[in-house]
């Protein structure tokens, strides 16, 4: 009867192990398929000179449909002998691949405490190539009590 007792405990014993060994093998199977999942995204593997083209035209989109995130300014006013604001500045591209051109311009002229009292557009006709800068000379006639200028890009061409 002992022995007995102890076959079944010893089937008993393996017939969990083996269920614990069937789970812990789903499980990693599972696992696995889910990882293999995760680094294959569904796209087309492109190669080489394909994925820089794609990549080269994306950029390329981008930097069409923005060009005020690509254009940056730097700006001093004075102003001259016959009373004129003379704004010079400089205009800098940062993007890659295009070169935007017909630069228009917004300028805000402010009194001294700082309310606008004059909105003027302007247009800078000269092309900026990618990584390159250009510089600016506008003279404008501003409203009585002007006392600074503010300019924003609002625009540009490519």
């Amino acid at each position: 009867m002992a022995n007995l007792y102890k076959i079944r405990r010893y089937v008993y014993f393996y017939t969990i192990k083996f269920r614990e060994m069937k789970y812990t093998a789903a499980v990693i199977f599972a696992f696995s398929i889910f990882i293999n999942a995760c680094n294959n995204n569904g796209s087309n593997n492109v190669k080489g000179k394909d994925a820089y083209e794609t990549t080269k035209e994306t950029l390329e989109q981008v930097e069409q449909n923005n060009p005020v995130r690509f254009l940056k300014i730097w700006v001093k006013d004075k102003k001259n002998l016959i009373g004129q604001t003379v704004v010079q500045g400089t205009v800098s591209n940062n993007a890659k691949v295009v070169t935007y051109k017909d630069i228009n311009l917004k300028l805000s002229y402010f009194s001294k405490t700082g309310t606008m009292v004059q909105q003027d557009r302007t247009v800078i006709y000269d092309s900026v190539a990618p990584g390159k800068s250009i510089k600016f000379k506008t003279k404008e006639f501003a409203a009585k009590g002007a006392d600074s200028v503010g300019v924003e890009i609002i625009g540009a061409k490519y």
